[in-house]
């Protein structure tokens, strides 16, 4: 079934890009700027929040109305309009095994000189283009106008909760890690994963297909479950994965200096002599990669991966537990367990 549903989002993602110059003329209005987009769009992800928006709302309808492909792709784009952003602060080349959109649009750009605006300034205002196709593409689906409006109102909170756990995650570079509790760390993970990549893309599929509040408020508790245990699966590929699996560089988050709960519980339970070495690798501007092979070793002298994996399976189960209760259709009750424990691969 999950398979399906990609395909259909696939096929869907292409016909609904060949229908962008019909609908907004951005070829015409401007070929690179076209092409950008289109070539960002189009790039192999997994597809994961219009994949659990449609599982949202098939769980709870027994006839999909016309338009709900595209109106999944609403989250999509939501997801790349952030991405594009995200790499521009986070400084990184490699975005889904390809050259990030700002460095592509500074070798677009590189033979003119005396430029005042760069790759980087060009990526803003694609990002903002991404953001308004996003909302373009919600209006697709042909439901009830009330049900769209409270999905809408859940897509919208979800660009601004994802947005302000981008802006307390970067704030907190500025606290030293002990300064950091977990409950901060949660916050983040909260806000900044959890509810725009699981919790809001079920919610925004069952407020479409009409489900009660108490469903929507399972779905939710479900979705912050389920993000917390893949940003903490994240942060194990991000310190210990391989780039070709990532997509990008394993230095980012240390160069950022994230408090990830790996890091933070591996600071708790070192040695003083240890702690010292995390704050001064956290305290560099540009960690390299001895730096990176001394904080996994670090991590695994403390025991903070082993931690960190018992977390993932505590967050699992409630999740599950969560699951078992709603009213989901039993069939996409079933995938939607399968799809999640394969998208956190735990």
């Amino acid at each position: 079934m999950i398979e399906a549903i990609k395909c259909r989002i696939e096929k869907e993602l292409k016909n609904y890009i060949r229908s962008l110059e019909k609908s907004y003329t951005l070829k015409k209005i401007s070929p690179p700027l076209f092409a950008h987009i289109k070539e960002f769009f189009l790039r192999k992800g997994k597809r994961v929040r219009p994949s659990l928006c449609v599982m949202g709302y098939l769980g709870y309808v027994k006839k999909p109305k016309p338009g709900l492909y595209s109106t999944a792709l609403s989250l999509e784009f939501l997801h790349d309009f952030m991405l594009v952003h995200d790499d521009i602060i986070d400084k990184s080349d490699t975005r889904r095994g390809k050259l990030s959109m700002h460095v592509l649009l500074n070798r677009y750009i590189s033979g003119h000189r005396g430029l005042k605006f760069d790759g980087e300034d060009l990526t803003i205002i694609i990002g903002d283009i991404m953001f308004a196709l996003s909302m373009g593409a919600f209006l697709s689906i042909r439901e009830e106008p009330k049900r769209k409006e409270k999905a809408l109102k859940k897509l919208i909170e979800a660009a601004a909760y994802t947005g302000s756990g981008e802006f307390i995650e970067l704030l907190s570079g500025l606290k030293e890690i002990d300064k950091i509790t977990k409950n901060d760390i949660y916050k983040i993970y909260d806000l900044k994963t959890a509810r725009y990549t699981f919790s809001y893309p079920l919610a925004i599929g069952a407020l479409l297909a009409g489900a009660n509040d108490k469903e929507i408020d399972k779905l939710i508790r479900y979705g912050l479950y389920l993000g917390r245990a893949f940003q903490i699966q994240d942060d194990i590929l991000g310190m210990f994965g391989l780039e070709k699996d990532t997509g990008k560089s394993t230095l980012t988050d240390l160069r950022e200096a994230k408090k990830t709960l790996l890091i933070l519980n591996a600071y708790k339970n070192s040695t003083l002599i240890n702690r010292k070495l995390i704050k001064k690798i956290l305290r560099k501007k540009r960690a390299d990669k001895t730096d990176l092979r001394t904080m996994r070793r670090l991590i695994l002298d403390s025991g903070a991966l082993a931690l960190a994996k018992k977390e993932i399976s505590s967050s699992l189960k409630k999740a599950a537990k969560i699951l078992a209760s709603t009213f989901l259709l039993p069939a996409y009750k079933k995938t939607l367990g399968e799809f999640t424990r394969k998208i956190i691969n735990y």
